[in-house]
């Protein structure tokens, strides 16, 4: 009886801080199935945990994904993804917790590949992070200023901090809330959002500030700006 030799792994695994091109991260990422979740930023290897906290992570996870889904559903042109895979360039192939985009058709800077990946920027990208400390204030934050997200928004969970980003002449400044404590999206009229109520969970008024954003001049505006594209 002739044995069969023994297989080889031909593709090697992917290991936290490995130093590759996007291409040699996806031809790895491909052959690990049982991987949940990786990403490539600024060129390193960084494999998230199969487990994730309910109430530092999961559940406002669940909070911004209602808010920014209650807004797509009322804007034609507009579209959210929940964890995509984003090939943003040759270094960075990150795996945001939420993007909203534009469609390409209605003018958005991002595109969709062949194979049903986005490239390019979205214009939204929001990350939950546990804390300051996490990569999503530094190096995930210089990738995507450097690649034209035009903004940016990091919940510090545990700090009980929120920081809205946006793009201006390639840096990175803070928006401020307006006289009630509002974040206004400069990209997205209407994309309203009620930080102080985010923060302690009131999930009903911030849904509440975001039907008056979507009720305003400016969001109807924008959405025949965004059906009128050519």
């Amino acid at each position: 009886m002739v044995k069969t030799p023994p297989q080889h792994r031909t593709i090697p695994l992917l290991e936290n801080g490995d130093k590759l091109t996007r291409y040699e991260f996806e031809r790895r990422y491909n052959a690990m199935p049982n991987l949940k979740k990786a990403e490539l930023i600024e060129g390193i290897v960084y494999i998230m945990p199969a487990a994730l906290r309910f109430r530092s992570h999961s559940q406002p996870h669940s909070w911004i994904i209602g808010w920014l889904f209650t807004y797509e559903a009322a804007t034609p042109g507009v579209a959210l993804g929940v964890e995509p895979t984003v090939r943003l360039d040759l270094d960075n192939e990150p795996q945001p917790d939420a993007v909203l985009l534009i469609n390409p058709e209605a003018g958005g800077q991002a595109r969709l590949s062949e194979d049903d990946y986005i490239e390019g920027a979205p214009e939204l990208i929001v990350e939950i992070a546990a804390s300051s400390v996490a990569i999503d204030l530094h190096a995930k934050k210089q990738a995507y200023r450097r690649n034209g997200v035009k903004e940016y928004i990091v919940w510090q969970v545990l700090d009980r901090k929120l920081s809205w980003f946006y793009l201006e002449q390639g840096e990175y400044l803070e928006l401020a809330t307006d006289s009630s404590g509002i974040l206004r999206s400069r990209v997205f009229p209407g994309l309203w959002l009620a930080v102080a109520e985010l923060l302690t969970g009131n999930m009903l008024s911030v849904l509440n500030f975001l039907q008056a954003g979507l009720q305003s001049p400016e969001h109807a505006a924008f959405i025949q700006k965004l059906a009128d594209f050519d």
